[in-house]
Parts: structure tokens; C-alpha cells; sequence
């Protein structure tokens, strides 16, 4: 991984300052709106309650708030559309998503992540927490974190792996082991999450040492 000091490459069509009200910018707002309302799924019972239609209605506000993840940053390069208020939000939205979730998930009254599996969950929070000090640090610096590829996939695999998961004993119903496979793909993105951790760290370091 390399950083880029200053801003970054410009494509060749010119970028336009898009307006706080833009539809990407509405589609990220609409993505942290969704985070309370699964919150509110497993609690329209008034305690922490994960029945199955608390999880199906939880899985479909999880599923339309990820489509918007992939949409707002479509339209905004297509569009060739930039936002202040946009690139501040957007990372923001993604985390509240993924915390949350995996917040839910291990004190429902399922408990769909417990024993070995917290420990998964507890990596993915940990470095998430972890690189957006060191964007912070090295935003001072006006030094800019590309985000990879693999950082991409591993954005995704979380995301199909926490769907798994909110469906969990409600989906073991139709689908056999779909709390299995949110379990064994939350591994996998808890790996995937350490190699990119590591690789901002170390990309990242010698700026915060010199």
C-alpha cells in the first residue's frame, strides 16, 4: 500500500462540488437512518428480542441500507459529483452499520455470536476504531489513505457475512447452516481485516514517525 501525499489523482472529466441534498449524499444519510431502525427490530417487542420476523425485517433494512453503500458511490463517480459532508459521512455510515450489527448479534437472546466467534467481531471493531485514528492523524498531515482493493472485498465479505448472521436461527429454517456460514465468513473477514490493518499500519508508520 502506498500513500498519497496532498490530494489525489484527478481523473480527466472535472469533478463537481455536489450539493448537501445530492441523491448520493441522501442515500448515505438514508444508510445511518437504517441503523436505529434494526436496532428498533429486535426491540419492537420492548426488550432485546430476536424473533424470527425481528430478524427478517432487521435482514431487509440491512440489505436496502448496503445497496445504498454500493449506490452513493456509483452515482457520485459517475456523475463525477464530490462532497465534503459526503467523504465525511460515508466511512462513518459503513461503521455504524458494521458495529451495530455485530453489537446485536452477540447480546440477543440467540446469542448468534458468542464463545470464539466475539473474538472475530471484537477484530473487525478494534481495527476499524484503530485505522480511522491513524486517518485522522494523517489527514493533519495532508497525507490521504487510499482505501484497496482487499479493503473493498473485505468491506463486502463483512456485510454478506452480518446478513447471514441477522437471519441466523430464523434462516437455518429455510436455508440449513446459514448461522454457520455468517459464522465462518465473519472469520474470514476478521482475517482479511488484520492483513489490512497491518498493511495501513505499516504504510502509515513512518509518517508517525517522522
Amino acid at each position: 500500500m502506498t500513500l498519497a501525499t496532498g490530494k489525489s489523482a484527478e481523473t480527466n472529466a472535472p469533478k463537481v462540488n455536489a450539493h448537501w441534498a445530492a441523491l448520493p449524499n441522501l442515500l448515505t444519510y438514508a444508510r445511518i437512518v437504517a441503523v436505529p431502525m434494526v436496532v428498533l427490530c429486535f426491540y419492537f417487542e420492548g426488550k432485546l428480542q430476536s424473533s424470527d420476523s425481528a430478524r427478517w425485517w432487521a435482514l431487509g433494512i440491512f440489505i436496502a441500507a448496503s445497496v445504498t453503500d454500493f449506490l452513493d458511490g456509483y452515482l457520485a463517480r459517475i456523475w463525477q459529483q464530490t462532497s465534503t459532508i459526503g467523504r465525511m459521512l460515508d466511512p462513518i455510515a459503513d461503521k455504524l452499520l458494521v458495529a451495530t450489527c455485530l453489537l446485536l448479534l452477540a447480546a440477543d437472546t440467540e446469542r448468534t455470536i458468542a464463545g470464539w466467534s466475539l473474538w472475530a467481531a471484537i477484530i473487525i471493531l478494534c481495527r476499524e476504531i484503530l485505522v480511522s485514528g491513524l486517518r485522522e492523524y494523517l489527514a493533519e498531515l495532508k497525507v490521504s489513505v487510499p482505501v484497496t482493493r482487499i479493503a473493498k472485498w473485505k468491506t463486502t465479505l463483512q456485510m454478506i457475512a452480518i446478513g447471514f448472521l441477522l437471519a441466523g436461527p430464523a434462516g437455518d429454517k429455510i436455508l440449513p447452516y446459514t448461522t454457520q456460514i455468517g459464522i465462518t465468513l465473519l472469520w474470514v473477514a476478521a482475517l482479511i481485516t488484520l492483513y489490512t490493518g497491518y498493511d495501513y499500519f505499516r504504510a502509515g508508520m513512518k509518517h508517525v514517525i517522522d
